[in-house]
């Protein structure tokens, strides 16, 4: 049993340059690093309460593919909660090296879909992201007065999934549980995600230290070539959810490494 998202290992060609992103872009702050294994590099950053690492590797892999859709188990992003779209959205402009996602900048979604504000972004090397804005005086508790930052804070990561029930099972049992289900879909969603008539289950999991960070799980309905779409642990696309559990120090040299039914990596303690 899992008590919490602690943090979120990114690897990275060159984590010096890509934490300059993240701290002008993003907001993100450097934090003491924690203990690399050997032939790593880590540069550690928190935004809010969470943290993620960006790791390199003295014998790095492949970069991230760039045409890698959102229905795809390679496609998992981090959802970075902001106070102000246009502001966030402004700030990012300015800045060198990424690319977007989404095909008309901010979307907003329907109220069946949530009715935030939406944007989906790639950092400069590959990694997904995304903006999220909740409508006015809707924010949930843990994001009010949350930062002084326009960026406040992760929301939470999600993966896409070739079937949710499976997925759900194999979350339960870590001791995650359903706290949202949705069903997204229309052109709002197909500019958000580039994806020509999506119909995405939207699954969100609750940890049991809170409701966020959290997980999702996007399931895209439709005959989708997932097969054979894998990467190696030091390529870009290797992301790691990092969790903690109770009275168990968190891993860093020697992590107990699993990968849930479509391949998303986890480290347990």
């Amino acid at each position: 049993m899992i008590r919490a998202l602690d943090r979120i290992r990114l690897v990275s060609a060159d984590p010096e340059a890509l934490a300059g992103f993240y701290t002008a872009a993003l907001g993100f702050s450097r934090r003491p690093a924690t203990r690399p294994a050997a032939g790593e590099t880590v540069v550690s950053l928190r935004l809010g309460a969470m943290a993620v690492d960006l790791v390199g590797y003295a014998d790095p892999g492949r970069p991230y593919p760039s045409d890698v859709p959102g229905w795809s188990p390679l496609f998992q992003h981090i959802a970075i909660v902001v106070s102000d779209m246009g502001a966030a959205h402004a700030r990012l402009a300015t800045m060198a090296g990424w690319r977007a996602i989404s095909t008309a900048g901010p979307e907003r979604l329907p109220a069946a879909s949530g009715g935030v504000s939406a944007f989906k972004f790639r950092d400069p090397e590959g990694h997904p992201l995304e903006f999220l804005e909740f409508p006015a005086g809707r924010a949930p508790a843990a994001w009010r007065g949350a930062g002084a930052d326009v960026c406040l804070g992760i929301d939470h990561s999600a993966i896409s999934v070739a079937e949710t029930e499976g997925s759900l099972a194999f979350y339960a049992g870590l001791g995650l549980t359903v706290s949202a289900r949705s069903t997204n879909v229309g052109d709002e969603q197909a500019r958000l995600d580039d994806v020509p008539d999506p119909r995405v289950a939207v699954t969100g999991l609750r940890l049991p230290d809170g409701p966020t960070p959290h997980l999702e799980l996007l399931c895209y309905a439709g005959a989708f070539p997932r097969a054979g779409l894998a990467c190696g642990d030091r390529d870009i696309a290797a992301t790691v959810l990092v969790f903690a559990s109770p009275g168990v120090p968190v891993p860093d040299a020697a992590p107990r490494p699993v990968r849930d039914p479509d391949g998303h990596r986890l480290w347990l303690p």
